[in-house]
């Protein structure tokens, strides 16, 4: 006999079951349903589980005072809708026969009610969806602080054979990865509604423009920083090692029902997971390198939306608006002579464009010809094209003022300017720590160097040669360069920095500064 087929580890049964415990959602009187399970939820919350009738009234009651939308439970059938809910198993029902004074109560059995386990998540799986500010979204910066600790932890808890703290630590490092990948996801579908959307208030949002792009620069440039250390921190707790760690978890694991096989493959899943977040195998981009792209993204989104609004408030309605509001007119018009009327005096395409232009010497012509024998006037392309008659409206040319101070003003500052990144790159070489001029040069010169790199050519060494030194960067995969500035340090990862001198460029440079 063929064993049953099976979705979500149950049976068809099965998911015909849980998936009516959502059939109130969709019924005639849903509202009612759902205030009445709030009594059921708001009664258990006080620690009374199981509720007679009169209880769920007074429940109800108390919801009504308190609610102003919350239906009165004086006009609602109770036992009705008590009974729907036990038939799609929401509810179960039980019989009390102590609340019966005499012997027909008792005979008759009072009903009393309580929520079932897959009721109960049903309801709250309900209400989460009704709570949920979907316009709430943020990126949590502050979780890369958690997960280098973690991973730090981690990897010493794998050293001491500490099965119960590798356990602990690797739960929380799933639990904080699935936040952030979470929290990504609907902060960036935020912003993806929020550009599409037809009624942007622009009062809000340049309100808030600065908060939110100085959010995700935040969060970018955290990002950024711990990357390359939580890269490094995984290949640390791999070295201690992986399959023992793997086991560890697995051992410590308390899921009943699960064998250690089952286990110690979906912990070994989800270390897979975390890998390929902050320090995947191959050559392809960590999921942390998609989220800082997508970051990036993000900020090009709000600054184009930002433009959009601008250019809006400028013109004091939408280019949207007004189209919208021409639609309105076409749908609204009478007759199609009316539409046709509209059409012509908002695109003005209805009549052609009549030219009067005189020949150059009337007197040449004779007035008796016709227009078909008499020869073409020429007419201009200006005045083909715009209407307008050669030179009419645009007048003379302004002559351009030039300011021979203002230029050499900005020449000296330029040379000053130049002066100053050639110094400060001189000293580059033996540096320890970085000034701010220091690392502004260094950053022009990795510009230079970047610029360079070639598509598909990673092994390749990028140089750059400006201001008297030549910087190299050397591919090196799986490490990286830590700079230090006194503004706090720059990571390279995977390459190796050196700056030497470059004698041509000095010269070169000092030849243009004589001049």
């Amino acid at each position: 006999m063929p064993e049953p087929r099976t979705s979500f580890g149950l049976d068809d049964f099965g998911v015909d079951d849980r998936l009516r415990l959502f059939s109130y959602v969709n019924a005639d009187n849903r509202l009612a349903y759902l205030w009445l399970l709030r009594a059921f939820d708001a009664a258990r919350s006080s620690y009374h589980v199981v509720l007679h009738t009169s209880d769920v009234q007074a429940a109800l009651a108390g919801l009504a005072g308190i609610h102003h939308d919350c239906p009165d439970p004086a006009g609602l059938d109770l036992p009705r809708l008590l009974d729907a809910l036990v038939d799609w198993g929401v509810l179960d029902r039980g019989q009390d026969g102590t609340r019966a004074a005499t012997l027909a109560e008792y005979r008759n059995r009072h009903s009393v009610y309580q929520f079932t386990e897959a009721g109960y998540r049903a309801h709250r799986a309900v209400e989460s969806v009704l709570a949920a500010g979907l316009d709430d979204s943020t990126l949590s910066r502050l979780v890369f602080a958690d997960l280098l600790a973690d991973l730090k932890a981690l990897a010493t808890a794998n050293s001491d054979g500490d099965a119960e703290e590798v356990y602990r630590k690797l739960n929380r490092l799933d639990r904080a990865l699935a936040d952030v990948a979470e929290r990504a996801a609907r902060f960036y579908h935020m912003l993806g509604d929020l550009s599409r959307t037809h009624d942007v208030r622009p009062e809000v949002f340049l309100t808030h423009k600065d908060a939110l792009l100085a959010h995700l620069r935040d969060f970018h440039d955290e990002l950024q920083r711990y990357t390359p250390r939580l890269r490094e921190a995984v290949h640390e707790v791999e070295a201690t090692g992986l399959e023992r760690m793997i086991e560890a978890a697995a051992e410590a694991d308390e899921r009943l029902f699960a064998t250690p096989v089952e286990r110690i493959e979906d912990w070994r899943r989800r270390w897979g997971g975390l890998r390929s977040w902050l320090a995947p195998e191959t050559d392809r981009p960590s999921e942390a390198d998609r989220l800082s792209g997508a970051t990036m993204a993000a900020i090009g989104d709000v600054l184009a939306l930002l433009r959009r609004v601008t250019e809006a408030r400028r013109g004091g309605v939408s280019r949207e608006s007004q189209l919208r509001h021409l639609a309105a007119w076409f749908t609204g018009a009478g007759s199609d002579e009316a539409a046709h009327a509209v059409f012509d005096v908002v695109f003005g395409l209805g009549a052609p464009r009549h030219l009067g232009v005189a020949y150059s010497d009337p007197d040449a012509i004779p007035g008796r010809l016709s227009w078909w024998e008499a020869p073409a006037v020429e007419l201009s392309r200006t005045l083909v094209q715009s209407g307008r008659m050669p030179g009419q409206g645009n007048g003379r040319i302004a002559r351009i003022e030039r300011s021979e101070s203002s230029r050499r003003a900005l020449r000296e500052r330029q040379v000053a300017e130049e002066l100053r990144q050639a110094e400060a790159a001189a000293s580059l070489i033996g540096a320890e720590t970085l000034t701010d001029a220091q690392a502004g040069a260094l950053r022009r010169l990795l510009d230079i160097a970047l610029a360079t790199r070639q598509a598909g050519r990673r092994e390749t060494p990028l140089a750059a040669a400006a201001f008297g030194v030549r910087l190299t960067l050397t591919p090196c995969p799986g490490r990286h360069t830590t700079v230090h500035t006194e503004s706090g340090r720059l990571h390279i990862d995977g390459f190796e920095l050196s700056v030497t001198t470059a004698a041509h460029t000095a010269t070169r440079r000092t030849e243009a500064v004589a001049v």
